[in-house]
C-alpha cells in the first residue's frame, strides 16, 4: 500500500519536454497545472518529497480537512508548492521563508494562483524566532493551520524552529507538518517537538522515511 501510494504521488510531477532555460518542474494537484521555478544553489529554491505528500493529502483529505475560508501559514514555504494548492483548496494562505527565498517564492506563487483562487495568497518574510511578535503579532494573528513541509534536516536553527511554532500556534490550531527522518540529531527534534504539542501520525511513507504528523497545543488536541 505505501508503494502504491509514493508511486500516486510521484506520478503528479512532470518535467517540461524541452530543456530550457530556466529549471522548472510541473505538478498537477487540486485540479490544476501548477509549474514551478526553481534553482540549486540553496535548500529552499527545490520541491523536495515531502511537500508531495503534503500536498496529495490536501487534496485527498479536503472535506476532512476543508481549507475553504481557512487562514494558513506555511512556514518554509522554499518554491511554493504547499502554499499554492492550499491557495488552490480555498484557503486564505501566508507563504513565508528568508528573505533571499522571496523572490522566486513570490514568482511562483503568484503565477500559479493568479485568477484561480478564491483567495490571493501573501508571501511574507519569516526568519524563525526572529522578530516574531512584531511581524506575526499573538492579538492579531490567529492561524487555523499552520503548514511544514521537510522543515527539520541539518540546520542551526531548530531551537528557533520550535520558538516559532509554539508562537504561531493558538489553542484550536492544527499543524500539519511532513518530516523525512534522516540524522538522529534532527530525528530528536520530534521530541523536543511533543513537549509542547500533543502529536499524531496520520500517514506514514516507511519507502521515503516520510511521516505526515498533524499536532495541536499539549492537551487541546480534537477528537
Amino acid at each position: 500500500e505505501d508503494e502504491q501510494i509514493v508511486a500516486e504521488i510521484m506520478r503528479r510531477r512532470f518535467f517540461p519536454a524541452l530543456i530550457t532555460h530556466k529549471a522548472w518542474e510541473g505538478f498537477h494537484f487540486a485540479g490544476h497545472e501548477i509549474r514551478i521555478t526553481e534553482a540549486t544553489d540553496c535548500y529552499g529554491a527545490v520541491v523536495w518529497p515531502s511537500a508531495l505528500v503534503l500536498c496529495y493529502f490536501l487534496e485527498t483529505n479536503s472535506k476532512q480537512y476543508n481549507l475553504v475560508d481557512k487562514n494558513v501559514i506555511e512556514i518554509g514555504a522554499g518554491t511554493g508548492l504547499v502554499s499554492i494548492v492550499a491557495s488552490l483548496l480555498g484557503a486564505i494562505v501566508t507563504a513565508t521563508d528568508l528573505p533571499e527565498l522571496l523572490g522566486n517564492l513570490q514568482h511562483n506563487v503568484f503565477q500559479n494562483t493568479k485568477l484561480k483562487c478564491k483567495h490571493q495568497p501573501h508571501v511574507k518574510e519569516l526568519s524563525w524566532g526572529i522578530d516574531l511578535e512584531k511581524n506575526f503579532p499573538r492579538s492579531s494573528c490567529h492561524f487555523d493551520y499552520i503548514m511544514a513541509a521537510d522543515v527539520v534536516y541539518h540546520h542551526p536553527f531548530l531551537d528557533e524552529l520550535l520558538l516559532t511554532f509554539d508562537h504561531l500556534c493558538k489553542n484550536d490550531t492544527v499543524i500539519l507538518w511532513a518530516m523525512k527522518f534522516r540524522l538522529d540529531k534532527e530525528n530528536q527534534f520530534v521530541g523536543r517537538f511533543q513537549t509542547l504539542f500533543d502529536l499524531e501520525v496520520i500517514s506514514d511513507f516507511p519507502s521515503l522515511n516520510i511521516t505526515l504528523y498533524k499536532a495541536m497545543r499539549k492537551g487541546r488536541m480534537k477528537v
